[in-house]
């Protein structure tokens, strides 16, 4: 009897420590997302950053060029499915996305003006989150949505924002960077892609590219 009260306490001790653990190493990976949300964005435009003697990155290169856009359906933050299938006909922005993520704040506010500026046009933007979730533990997956929901509202989103499930992005080449950005034309084929911040005149310039391409098409199937 003792020596199965000894091995019950023990249980306990692991469990609580395994428990106290995790706590650490969530509380130390949010301190690490709030300390790069909080780090300055410095925007330079192309010729700013050549006047200013910065070297360029090497150009990014579109893993989907030309390609037809991978399908995906995902659960919104309101717990609604959202496919890219049911924008047929209309011109996609695919915006890969985090709360902690720095540069995307700063185009955030030019991707929901651009979106009220071409909406009528056919323009329809998908801000998908790449927010950690922790699917294993509802508590903290209903904590984590909601802070995701509200953060698109302090950002002003005017657009549908959708929660990743770990498999959509992989097929959009893995999305390793923040912000990633796929164009998608009406034939649903991605015409433009873009890597990190880029400045908003080439974002509307992506925008018009996918708004005009595949027009023709639709003219001609109607």
């Amino acid at each position: 009897m003792v020596k199965r009260n000894v091995a019950v306490v023990l249980a306990v001790i692991v469990a609580l420590g395994v428990i106290a653990w995790a706590g650490v190493v969530n509380y130390r990976k949010r301190k690490a997302e709030e300390a790069r949300a909080k780090q300055p964005v410095i925007v330079l435009s192309k010729a700013d950053a050549a006047s200013a003697g910065a070297d360029e990155p090497p150009p990014f290169k579109n893993p989907l060029e030309n390609k037809q856009a991978p399908a995906f359906t995902l659960k919104d933050i309101n717990g609604k499915k959202v496919s890219l299938a049911d924008y047929k006909g209309k011109a996609v922005v695919v915006d890969f996305w985090a709360t902690w993520c720095a540069p995307c704040k700063v185009e955030i506010p030019w991707l929901t003006k651009l979106h009220d500026q071409y909406a009528s046009q056919g323009l329809v933007i998908l801000g998908i989150s790449e927010d950690d979730l922790d699917a294993d533990d509802k508590a903290a997956l209903f904590k984590e949505k909601r802070e995701i929901a509200e953060s698109a509202q302090k950002l002003g989103i005017n657009y549908p924002v959708l929660i990743d499930d770990a498999k959509v992005a992989e097929p959009y080449g893995g999305v390793d960077q923040l912000p990633t950005t796929f164009y998608v034309d009406r034939s649903g084929k991605v015409v433009a892609a873009t890597i990190g911040l880029v400045d908003r005149d080439e974002i509307e310039a992506n925008i018009k590219k996918a708004l005009g391409n595949g027009e023709q098409a639709q003219k001609g199937e109607s």
